[in-house]
């Protein structure tokens, strides 16, 4: 250890001689374990480490594929849900999660304020092992249907009774933020907006527990509010799909072997339900860090694969620099080995100064990757899962110190190697110049060839990257974002009527503010990664169900097109009066669904059969063809897209609003 000392002591003091050779050695490793360091915290944060659920490697998300629409990820209807909870044995719990979208909250003394609210099965804690730490968790019970009262006892003209309360279990930070940790929330009951009547609070959850569903799956990562959702597994409707589907699977049970029993009841379930055999149904079981990084995961690993080309390219230029530092010290090296230094001892010293370059690299190669991570933080895209929890941590540490020491040996041990063996007669014959440079001219020749193919591939990837990055921007979305300012606000008010004059004041008031030139509303936006699904066929599909497909759906309010400046092909959009009429059975759609529909003729006026409020297709009116908006992504077509508007489907539907 000494030994180790006095190396790292000399090496500091040859260094610090010559500053302006340690300054471009530092700087160079610093950048590539910096930017090393920055990437695998995203790769261990995303990738790596285990999702933050009780015996996590065993969960699973089981998720529905209408083959014949072209729909991969479809979610699960109540009906289909108790079939394969009742008719599997691989699991050893399953439970359902739907989103329920924001709503006010009120009902106490605090300002009313918008919330994100899910709904789910009552076990749904117990399955990923979440903590309550005031109150209790959901009981079977919670999920009891309301039932309808007896039949002959209803008395005409007598009001409903009343609603049952859902029964809640909030967030802890909901706990902290509006009701200051009381206790005292246990229990009771708060007023939601928008139609949700009652709920009573029952338990408040751990703090930092949250959902991680892929971004496309639009499941709120930490929810304020979670319900029991009350259902009649018995009468519910089979095309009313809600669920987002998680299950455990049970010890030794391999996802492949669960797949076959759940694609087992999707047969019995085309068997024994027309719509689902020409759909296409199939059920697939997924392990849930796989389905969570699937999206994300090859481009991670991408940026990490160049990022280590970096740092190897830094390698090879510290390792180039301390070749020709090595050669022009011959002469010394040579003295020091004349009277009795042995080989490794020189080795030893050579590498004590490349271990000091690296670890002085490496320090400040940490200071750069905070930097990074915040940056990373700032720019990724939303559909990055757990982009919050990206951080620094031991892990990452330990990855960056072991980068360090296998970049003081990269850069050292080539050098050190060579320097060790000095033809004492060739250097101390020579009473000047530097032989050594001319000696060690081929392993620079060596680290140099090695660096511009590393460099080579870099240059080849970036320009690839760079050329898919330019055709992204010459995408037509279908709409101009230019100048387009977008906020969520959901309507206020319990019934369709106050909702509907809630929407009328808002766009007056929009309209009013000084530079707005247009306001509408839609949901859900373009571009947003949200897609919701439906049916549509033709006249043909009444004989032939087979022919139905799936479109995009979005409910929109008048002057939606015109706001986004989408060009308008044929007819005309939604007006005021069409807005108003609940009951008008109206659509636009795209140019693409035109064309599949209607080949060589006009759309408009034409009848189109979609399921929007009703278990069963119903036709509607084409009015208008419009130009095609992406839905998920510039780098995806999408489906066909349909617009209906926000009077039809509910007042306050179009919650997505725009100016």
């Amino acid at each position: 250890m000494d030994n180790l000392f006095k190396d790292l002591g000399y090496a500091a003091r040859v260094l610090r001689k010559n500053p302006g050779f340690a300054a471009i050695a530092v700087t160079t490793i610093a950048l590539g374990i910096g930017a090393c360091t920055a990437i695998f915290s995203v790769v261990n944060t995303v990738l790596l480490r285990p999702l933050p659920y009780v015996d996590a490697q065993r969960l699973v998300l089981v998720w529905g594929e209408l083959r014949a629409r072209n729909v991969p990820d479809w979610p699960f209807s109540p009906p289909d849900y108790r079939d394969v909870r009742q008719h599997t044995t691989a699991f050893a719990d399953m439970a359902g999660i739907t989103p329920a979208g924001r709503t006010p909250i009120g009902g106490d003394t605090a300002e009313p304020e918008q919330i994100r609210v899910a709904g789910a099965t009552p076990n749904i804690f117990r399955l990923l092992g979440a903590r309550i730490v005031a109150g209790r968790d959901f009981t079977e019970e919670d999920a009891t249907p309301q039932a309808a009262p007896p039949q002959g006892q209803a008395q005409p003209g007598q009001p409903p009774p009343p609603r049952l309360p859902a029964i809640a279990i909030i967030s802890h930070e909901l706990w902290q933020r509006r009701y200051g940790g009381d206790a005292g929330i246990v229990g009771r009951t708060v007023e939601l907006g928008g139609g949700g009547g009652r709920a009573q609070i029952v338990g408040v959850l751990a703090p930092g527990f949250e959902i991680l569903f892929p971004p496309r799956i639009n499941v709120f990562r930490v929810p304020d509010m979670w319900t029991a959702v009350r259902i009649n597994y018995e009468t519910a409707n089979r095309n009313n799909v809600i669920w987002r589907v998680i299950a455990r699977l049970k010890p030794g049970v391999t996802p492949e072997q669960a797949e076959a029993q759940v694609e087992g009841v999707a047969t019995d379930i085309r068997q024994h339900f027309q719509i689902s055999q020409t759909a296409g149904l199939h059920f697939h079981v997924v392990p849930m860090h796989e389905d969570l990084v699937r999206d994300v995961k090859r481009t991670i690993l991408t940026l990490m694969g160049a990022v280590l080309f970096v740092l190897l390219i830094a390698c090879a230029n510290v390792a180039n620099l301390l070749v020709v530092r090595a050669s022009a010290r011959g002469r010394e090296l040579a003295i020091r080995a004349a009277i009795g230094g042995s080989r490794w001892r020189l080795v030893r010293q050579m590498l004590a100064e490349s271990l000091l370059l690296a670890g002085a690299g490496t320090v400040i190669g940490l200071v750069l990757a905070r930097a990074g991570v915040r940056a990373l933080i700032a720019l990724a895209p939303p559909t990055l899962p757990r982009l919050e929890s990206v951080a620094i941590d031991p892990i990452v540490l330990a990855f960056t110190v072991t980068a360090g020491l296998v970049t003081a040996i990269t850069c050292g041990v080539v050098p050190a190697l060579r320097a060790s063996r000095p033809d004492l007669m060739e250097v101390l014959r020579q009473g000047s110049g530097s032989p050594g440079l001319r000696a060690g001219r081929a392993l620079r020749n060596a680290v140099i060839v090695a660096e511009v193919a590393a460099s080579f591939v870099l240059l080849v990837g970036s320009g690839l990257m760079l050329r898919s990055f330019v055709a992204l921007q010459h995408v037509n979305p279908g709409f101009d974002p230019n100048g387009v300012l977008t906020f969520l606000m959901p309507a206020r008010g319990q019934q369709n009527a106050e909702r509907a004059q809630f929407m009328r004041q808002m766009r007056e008031r929009l309209r009013a503010l000084p530079g707005v030139q247009g306001v509408s509303a839609a949901a859900p936006l373009p571009l947003d990664g949200q897609l919701t699904n439906a049916r549509w066929g033709t006249e043909a599909a009444k004989a032939d169900p087979s022919l139905y497909r799936q479109a995009d759906v979005k409910f929109i309010l008048p002057d939606y097109f015109e706001t986004l400046r989408t060009r308008v092909i044929q007819g005309r959009t939604f007006s005021e009066a069409d807005n108003a009429a609940t009951d008008a059975k109206l659509i636009i759609i795209d140019d693409h669904l035109a064309a599949r529909a209607f080949p060589n003729q006009s759309a408009v006026g034409k009848r189109l059969l979609a399921r929007i409020r009703t278990p069963e297709a119903e036709p509607f009116e084409v009015i208008g063809v419009v130009a095609h908006q992406r839905h998920a992504s510039l780098a995806i077509d999408g489906p066909e897209g349909m617009f209906f508007s926000d009077g039809y489907v509910g007042p306050g539907a179009a919650n997505r609003w725009i100016i």
